[in-house]
């Protein structure tokens, strides 16, 4: 149902179930899921994947425990997660008779610290692993616009064009309560010049609920929003419930006049919630039939009176795509140029150093225990300290222009995740190293590289160990980002 919506630009309704420990709720999901409609919109199923814990009911154990077949739409998160996760639940899936797949790196692991050796399986990879393995399955990735550092923004979208290179059918935004954003990213995609479907994540939203949102990676809640709903909450929880529900229609409603594909809905959990929100659609919807009269209403329902006008930004930021001033520092430039130049020197297989350094990263020497020990540590002891290179064994520095991906907490290398605020990494603890690459591409007439090149995962059997051996393997040339690589990581993909 949901190929053939996106496919016949009808817009449809996927209904999010977060199964928990136990799903326990299942049954509630599937009774409200018998409706098959919102209104007159199709309605399919979103099975969400390790929301609260790794411990979590899987998406297809929860899709086993419904009574009757319903059209469902799996996610796949990559927390702690590797290629042979993947294929297995690809396997699985053919099973069940299910074809439809979300692909998300996700948020932060619950008790995952920096400095743990934990990586995820980011979802441009994944993304190229299911496309090969699965031709014909309709394939989905995340985006989210709502960021207001140029920095944070722009990788953003940097990374969302990967994501459509390597197979994504569709893209799901992230949950956002700021209409300016949902037309940025609707525009962009449009000035693409293959667009796909957009959904958008959307959900009621009362003090209580944001009171938990803002402790959700990358979701923006404004003090103004949150004194707006606390005045609601004041005068009463039904009265704060009713403007959440309505509020919800009125952006749902405008979703689908910016172009939307679709809607995905989280935080409705029985069917009289479902309904309430079907009758606050159909109350709203004779009385805006164009952009112009959505706004009209959508402006003021985001209105108390007594306090100030509601703005979705945070406090001192508010970057709009089209906007750059952003200039790598001094050191920053400083870094890439002189890195740039030693990889050429060494690395680069074009000159008499580099031959001769691929010459000597060749000899059987390395290949024994004791060499292959000595020459990790060699790269490691030189690498580390330049890069906080962790020897990874495949390494994608002239891929991430030389900023070592092992070094931010997930190993992300194709761009950043959803969950920065500001500029900062989700972990709190630094900048998010993909809005240092960023600053460095913009600088350098570099950004090519960030939108072009698809990396893919650092398989188990090569970390800790030297990657120069395996840069200098006799090469073939293939179609890997427009560069030699290796037979064997020609074969990897196969």
């Amino acid at each position: 149902m949901l190929r053939e919506a996106l496919r016949e630009q009808r817009f449809i309704c996927v209904v999010e179930f977060v199964p928990g420990l136990s799903g326990e709720r299942g049954a509630v999901f599937e009774s409200m899921m018998q409706r098959a409609q919102l209104g007159h919109w199709p309605m399919v199923a979103a099975v969400a994947d390790r929301v609260s814990s790794s411990q979590d009911l899987s998406p297809l154990a929860a899709y086993s425990r419904l009574t009757h077949s319903l059209p469902t739409l799996l996610h796949f998160s990559g927390k702690d997660r590797g290629r042979h996760d993947l294929l297995r639940q690809l396997e699985q899936m053919d099973a069940a008779g299910l074809d439809q797949l979300l692909l998300l790196s996700g948020d932060r692991l619950p008790g995952h610290e920096p400095g743990q050796p934990v990586r995820y399986l980011e979802s441009v990879p994944a993304l190229q692993i299911v496309r090969q393995a699965r031709p014909s399955w309709l394939l989905g990735a995340a985006l989210n616009p709502f960021k207001y550092h140029e920095e944070e923004g722009g990788a953003q979208y940097f990374k969302a064009e990967k994501k459509l290179a390597a197979g994504a059918d569709f893209l799901t935004l992230q949950l956002g309560f700021d209409a300016q954003k949902h037309r940025e990213a609707r525009q962009w995609m449009q000035r693409r010049a293959v667009p796909v479907p957009l959904l958008a994540c959307v959900m009621p939203l009362t003090f209580k609920t944001a009171t938990l949102l803002e402790q959700v990676p990358g979701v923006v809640i404004s003090p103004s929003m949150r004194d707006l709903l606390a005045a609601e909450e004041a005068v009463s929880r039904a009265h704060a419930r009713e403007r959440s529900l309505f509020r919800l229609g009125l952006q749902i409603i405008g979703l689908r006049l910016m172009g939307y594909a679709g809607i995905h809905l989280s935080g409705i959990h029985t069917p009289a919630q479902l309904q309430a929100l079907e009758q606050m659609i159909h109350a709203q919807q004779e009385g805006i039939q164009t952009l112009a009269q959505w706004s009209a209403a959508w402006e003021p329902s985001w209105q108390v009176s007594g306090l100030p006008t509601v703005t979705f930004h945070p406090a001192y930021a508010d970057w709009h795509m089209g906007e750059s001033g952003v200039r790598a520092t001094v050191r920053e430039q400083y870094r890439y140029h002189v890195l740039s130049a030693v990889h050429t020197l060494l690395f680069s297989r074009r000159n008499p150093i580099s031959r001769g350094f691929g010459w000597l990263c060749r000899r059987p020497v390395w290949r024994i225990p004791r060499g292959a020990r000595w020459l990790h540590q060699l790269e490691r002891c030189l690498k580390g300290p330049a890069v906080g290179c962790y020897t990874c064994g495949s390494c994608r520095l002239e891929d991430t222009l030389y900023v070592c991906p092992e070094t931010c907490p997930k190993g992300l290398a194709n761009g950043p995740c959803g969950g920065t605020r500001l500029n900062r990494c989700e972990f709190g603890d630094r900048e998010c190293i993909h809005s240092v690459k960023y600053r460095t591409a913009t600088t350098t007439g570099q950004t090519h590289v960030l939108t072009e090149r698809l990396i893919p995962c650092v398989e188990a059997d090569t970390r800790h160990q030297s990657s120069w051996p395996r840069w200098f393997t006799p090469a073939v040339e293939g179609k890997h980002h427009g560069r030699r690589v290796p037979d064997d990581a020609i074969k990897k993909t196969k």
